[in-house]
């Protein structure tokens, strides 16, 4: 993968004839205790070097476009207006890039946690992307689609395992963080990227052990089994991956190390 461009919001990049881009939203900053051991309480001690601001675990916040001759697929919208006034800057991020909001086709989403789900409604209320033909939602969670998402219903897909969204990009379930949490395999002549949501939230931590769960995963147990499963489906060569609250842009490689996994970003 290759970069092509990039600026303090975006950075674009040649993935085997297709454009991927990976996007800002921004950050949140998070207490350590969100992060629990496999008994489901919080950790009684933190590793070493754990990187803080202020004391608070800060966590990236992305999207992702790709990009395959007609066809525009951003995967997750950012927060919008809906959460911390340090995300929403995917609009930002997008003018950035060089696109056009109008230029999506299509969305699909991970899940439908605020920080995936509310940008498709901009700060002033209006649809932020709208030209984009189909919304692709985990089955389970279809449901979140009311009060000022109503309008967006008549686009709505639901989606299961396997789903196509594309020729060359299809639906992964990795379910536990949410009810239907689902990430989408990439498919280039230069090999598989996963863009897989919430599978890790704090990388210092999660790949080396991903036993390690987070407060907010709607199942610990599943997440953390869905995790074990998406690094070993992943760890393997002309294998990326893209995650939502990576450093930004998100995007890299995993290996499997001494003890559990280790996570490379894309120089």
């Amino acid at each position: 993968m290759g970069l092509l461009a990039s600026g303090q919001n975006h950075a674009s990049f040649d993935f085997g004839g297709l454009k991927v881009i990976a996007l800002r939203d921004g950050y949140v900053d998070m207490p350590p205790s969100r992060l629990r051991q496999g008994s489901g309480q919080a950790m009684d001690r933190l590793p070493d070097g754990l990187p803080l601001v202020d004391g608070q675990l800060r966590l990236s916040v992305n999207a992702f476009v790709i990009i395959d001759e007609q066809r525009a697929v951003l995967i997750d919208t950012g927060a919008s207006n809906s959460w911390e006034p340090t995300m929403g800057r995917l609009p930002e991020a997008l003018r950035e890039a060089g696109i056009d909001s109008e230029s999506i086709t299509h969305v699909a989403l991970t899940h439908t946690h605020t920080d995936h789900l509310n940008g498709l409604i901009a700060a002033d209320g209006s649809q932020a992307f709208p030209q984009a033909r189909q919304i692709f939602v985990p089955r389970e969670e279809a449901s979140a689609f009311s009060g000022r998402l109503s309008g967006l219903r008549d686009r709505l897909v639901p989606i299961d395992d396997g789903f196509a969204v594309s020729e060359r990009i299809t639906a992964v379930k990795a379910a536990g963080h949410s009810p239907g949490h689902t990430a989408y395999e990439v498919r280039s002549d230069a090999g598989r990227l996963l863009v897989w949501g919430d599978i890790v939230h704090v990388p210092f931590i999660q790949f080396e052990r991903p036993e390690i769960t987070w407060q907010f995963d709607g199942d610990q147990s599943r997440a953390r089994e869905a995790r074990m499963a998406i690094l070993e489906r992943v760890a393997q060569p002309d294998y990326l991956i893209a995650g939502a609250h990576l450093d930004f842009p998100g995007i890299g490689s995993v290996t499997r190390a001494e003890q559990g996994f280790s996570f490379k970003p894309l120089s």
